[in-house]
């Protein structure tokens, strides 16, 4: 007994320590969170990503991560502490959005996409895309979806935690993950028909095979599912249909149960055709769009990237693609496919889109509202508004009326975090 009471009074000294030191979760102490920033924005002008008219004598007010107010000068109340930021001949706008994005690639006129997929290693290509994301951001673009790794596995879902932890500065970030292709019809190629080479997306077929792999590929993180309606393969190295209409309309179904959208590569008028009626969300590319197929995206609400900034030897057929569907009335995702060009450059694709008849007013719209919209964002992104996350730049001069002023940005916020202020140079 003497022996049993003395281990008891020794347990209790050491635990009851523990005990008076160690909160419950009920009554641990939280650290006291530090005070929003406020910042009053003066620009000269504010385009709000939705009306044709630049709002002359506008303010924003920021609180922490969120616009707090959006109106007249004499209308905004802002408190005694507010950092007011005054941006003259500036005109005060949305952060810009590219729908189409590749943070793991980095232009082919440096290392061929074979080359990227097949020597590069993970850890380089990570520490490119770290690059890339610091790019896009002071570039203007405060919101991208990434539809692809290209053989870099999960590395976007990664690099997007860092960015959401503040880890490395980057755009928000929708990631695709691996992409889905039918067997045989990607690449890497021209390797020894023995070997089995790693493929730049995931291979998947039938019923089971898409079934498993569309759920895999959301349950590590895929914000959305892209998958190739067609690629180059078959008969004379033209873009062919891979998936049968079925297998798309697998896909789509096992994704929307998840609440996951689908995005299609689709160049070729029968892949375009089948993804359309499978229902996905978005067709990239379109290069072989026709009337028809115009009027049919339009009637299922089936939106179009077409990825003009990549145009180069096709840029004759993608032109005149790109005004049917506009004609069509089909709704035009700004997406740039960067990464085949260089990270940060990204506006080239709303530049090819005015060249090419779009409005300059409705390219705008493209890259923010519309954007917003078509990934699903509206009530976090896409306009000036209060309530929306404060993604908010400033670029010199008016760009309802000067494309070039674009890329002439001089101040970018990100919730509410202010990353580039030239003012204060």
């Amino acid at each position: 007994m003497r022996f049993g009471f003395a281990l008891l009074l020794l347990v209790v000294a050491l635990v009851c320590p523990f005990a008076q030191t160690t909160p419950s979760a009920q009554t641990q102490s939280v650290t006291p969170q530090q005070p929003e920033t406020v910042y009053l924005l003066k620009p000269a002008h504010v385009f709000d990503g939705e009306t044709a008219q630049l709002h002359k004598g506008w303010s924003v007010l920021v609180r922490g991560e969120k616009i707090a107010g959006a109106g007249p000068a004499n209308e905004i109340k802002a408190p005694g502490d507010v950092k007011v930021i005054d941006l003259p001949g500036m005109t005060l706008m949305p952060g810009l959005i590219d729908a189409h994005s590749h943070v793991m690639l980095h232009p082919y006129s440096e290392t061929v996409w074979n080359d990227q997929v097949a020597r590069e290693a993970l850890s380089l290509r990570v520490a490119r895309a770290t690059n890339h994301l610091r790019s896009t951001l002071l570039a203007g673009f405060s919101t991208i979806r990434d539809l692809g790794t290209e053989g870099a596995g999960y590395a976007d879902v990664g690099l997007k935690q860092a960015v959401e932890q503040g880890i490395i500065p980057g755009p928000r970030m929708l990631v695709a993950t691996r992409a889905i292709v039918a067997s045989g019809s990607y690449g890497p190629k021209g390797y020894a028909p023995e070997w089995t080479v790693p493929q730049g997306a995931e291979e998947a077929d039938g019923v089971d095979g898409l079934t498993r792999v569309v759920r895999d590929q959301i349950g590590k993180g895929a914000d959305w599912i892209k998958i190739y309606a067609d690629y180059r393969w078959g008969a004379g190295g033209a873009a062919h249909a891979t998936f049968t209409l079925d297998e798309l309309k697998l896909a789509v179904e096992v994704a929307r149960s998840a609440g996951i959208p689908v995005s299609a590569h689709a160049t070729s008028t029968e892949g375009m055709r089948r993804a359309t009626l499978a229902g996905v969300e978005t067709i990239e590319h379109g290069d072989g769009g026709t009337v028809e197929i115009f009027r049919l995206m339009k009637e299922h609400g089936t939106a179009l990237c077409p990825t003009l900034a990549v145009a180069g030897a096709n840029a004759e057929r993608k032109r005149i693609v790109f005004k049917q569907a506009l004609d069509a009335g089909v709704t035009i995702a700004s997406g740039s496919d960067v990464g085949v060009f260089a990270h940060g450059d990204n506006v080239r694709e709303i530049e090819a889109m005015v060249n090419w008849g779009m409005p300059l007013i409705d390219a705008l719209r493209s890259a923010t509202s519309v954007d917003a919209r078509v990934l699903h964002m509206q009530d976090k992104i896409g306009a000036v508004k209060p309530g929306l996350y404060a993604d908010l730049i400033a670029v010199a001069g008016d760009p309802t009326h000067d494309l070039p002023s674009l890329r002439r940005v001089r101040l970018v916020m990100k919730g509410g975090q202010i990353y580039r202020n030239d003012m204060e140079r």
